[in-house]
């Protein structure tokens, strides 16, 4: 097989096995996740404003003191023998400049056979990318509103192929400590490729979310909700596994509704115990339970649950992912606080 068609294999296979939306883009990888936190919150969250250091990966506007000296390393064995992850440290340089941010993505497609026009083996190649960010975030004087941005430097790796590109988020985040509700808005992955694979431009995977969250008064829980990829309204597609037959031949095919369309934006969770030592996580994630699901078969596709503990300085972090009958993935990450704090 020639190395250009195993290039268009794994470039095709990469982008649907992580449910994105139509292989369409480039980078796919910037929207994984890998925080078990938001793994196990249904796949998104933006609307964490606490120590939680990972989450500037996906809201650069609630970046805060309270991670100043945190580092967070998160790791996914994911589906195929793929494995991806982040880290993400942030320093507080003062109280009156703030606190910067930094953070690595990064995926690696494991090892290829190489193989000839002819189908004789040749040398094994490998397949990788990775994005370095620096975030930075600021409060609107006299107002609970913030804005944020990260910006990206990106790599990837495909055989012999190369490319290099940039991209930027730009995010904004409201606040009400009263209530306890927060609110985040997040255009990510604004940008271009420097240099492309082999002369053909892509575009980034631009996304669009939407989230808001509340701590429940008098009792221990955060709620989540999460609209996600805000930006392209038809998601949904019409699934010939579920089209109705008539007697006279004729096919109807299965229709997806308005309230179909909403549901596939959407990504609930909610976590127990948000501020004690031990937490306990539950999501649920619409679009990944409707196209992962099986007719007539019960497989909770889009269920996701996780915890969190906190040991001393140390928090260990987990998720599950229920993806299909065929396979689930484990998220761990370990956060450190090396600051001279005694708690958070």
């Amino acid at each position: 097989m020639p190395k250009k068609t195993l290039l268009h294999i794994l470039l095709f296979t990469t982008t649907c096995c992580f449910a994105q939306i139509g292989g369409r883009y480039t980078y796919q990888f910037l929207n994984l996740v890998s925080s078990p936190r938001q793994a196990a919150l249904g796949g998104k969250v933006i609307t964490n404003y606490d120590y939680d250091v990972s989450q500037p990966l996906f809201n650069p506007a609630t970046i805060n003191n309270e991670m100043d000296n945190q580092l967070a390393l998160n790791y996914v064995s994911y589906l195929g023998g793929i494995s991806y992850g982040s880290a993400a440290y942030a320093y507080e340089w003062d109280r009156r400049i703030g606190t910067f941010h930094a953070g690595v993505t990064y995926i690696d497609y494991g090892t290829f056979e190489g193989r000839d026009a002819n189908g004789q083996l040749t040398e094994d190649f490998t397949g990788n990318e990775v994005a370095l960010s620096f975030g930075y975030a600021k409060n609107i004087p006299q107002t609970d509103f913030y804005v944020g941005t990260n910006v990206k430097l990106i790599s990837s790796k495909l055989e012999q192929y190369n490319s290099l590109g940039g991209a930027v988020d730009v995010a904004g985040f409201y606040r009400n400590e009263r209530l306890g509700m927060n609110v985040g808005l997040v255009v990510r992955n604004i940008g271009t490729q420097f240099s492309t694979y082999a002369g053909l431009r892509e575009d980034l995977p631009l996304s669009v979310d939407l989230g808001i969250s509340q701590e429940v008064p008098n009792v221990p829980v955060r709620w989540h909700v999460t609209l996600e990829n805000l930006h392209d309204w038809n998601i949904a597609f019409s699934n010939p596994n579920r089209n109705e037959f008539t007697l006279d031949g004729g096919v109807t095919e299965e229709d997806v509704g308005f309230f179909q369309e909403v549901l596939r934006h959407t990504v609930i969770g909610a976590e127990l115990f948000p501020t004690k030592p031990f937490n306990i996580r539950l999501g649920y994630n619409f679009r990944r339970a409707e196209e992962l699901r099986i007719v007539d078969q019960r497989t909770f596709s889009g269920i996701s649950a996780g915890f969190g503990l906190k040991m001393n300085r140390i928090r260990f972090n987990f998720a599950h992912v229920r993806y299909s009958l065929a396979g689930n993935t484990s998220v761990f990450g370990l956060m450190i606080d090396f600051s001279n704090r005694r708690g958070y």
